[in-house]
């Protein structure tokens, strides 16, 4: 199955699977961000993050492979009276052509074989002193019921973040335990790494 018919599935269903606030992580880093750059949202879904930084007055671009997915942020976006440029394209396929300043993603779905490509594309667009920043499902998210995929393959560790962004400075790279509560897609206690990534 491609990455576009897994998540079609997913976003068929009526309502937003991970409901419509932003996730509570990358809520809490929006002071890392500039609006004079712009803003990148990596298998951004629905939409419930580049809504929020599009109300706040940044220049919002998300990818996804989902082009249901996508139709509803399009739909959310003219409900919230912003624009949300999106481009349909699963990131493997992804060749970036920006810069950016600005760089979030939130439990992307990429198998283990494919992370090293995708932050060398990360890395390679981001602005001098852009951020990058993330929340990913951890391989011990195997012992929680709160959502993200069952495959390990599809799971993070700190060390494929450690491993990689070779030019830029790790504030935060770690495995912390939350409590999410993100539409009825993810409820519960989790485990999640998150980081916070700048370019040197």
């Amino acid at each position: 199955m491609s990455q576009q018919e897994f998540w079609n599935q997913k976003f068929l269903r009526d309502g937003y699977l991970y409901g419509r606030k932003p996730n509570a992580f990358i809520e809490s880093c929006s002071s890392n961000f500039k609006k004079a750059h712009r803003f990148l949202c990596l298998g951004e879904g629905e939409g419930r993050n580049a809504i929020y930084f599009a109300k706040r007055g940044f220049e919002v671009a998300a990818l996804d492979a989902s082009d249901i997915g996508l139709k509803k942020l399009e739909e959310f976006a003219k409900e919230e009276d912003v624009y949300v440029k999106t481009r349909c394209i699963d990131l493997n396929e992804w060749i970036p052509k920006k810069k950016y300043g600005s760089i979030i993603a939130t439990y992307l779905h990429m198998y283990k074989e494919d992370r090293e490509a995708l932050f060398e594309k990360i890395d390679s667009c981001l602005k001098e002193n852009g951020f990058f920043i993330g929340e990913f499902f951890s391989i011990n998210q195997l012992n929680y019921e709160s959502g993200g995929p069952k495959d390990i393959n599809l799971l993070y560790t700190v060390d494929d973040f450690n491993n990689s962004f070779l030019n830029c400075t790790k504030h935060k790279v770690e495995e912390v335990e939350v409590e999410l509560d993100e539409g009825n897609g993810h409820q519960g206690k989790a485990s999640v790494i998150r980081v916070i990534i700048q370019k040197n």
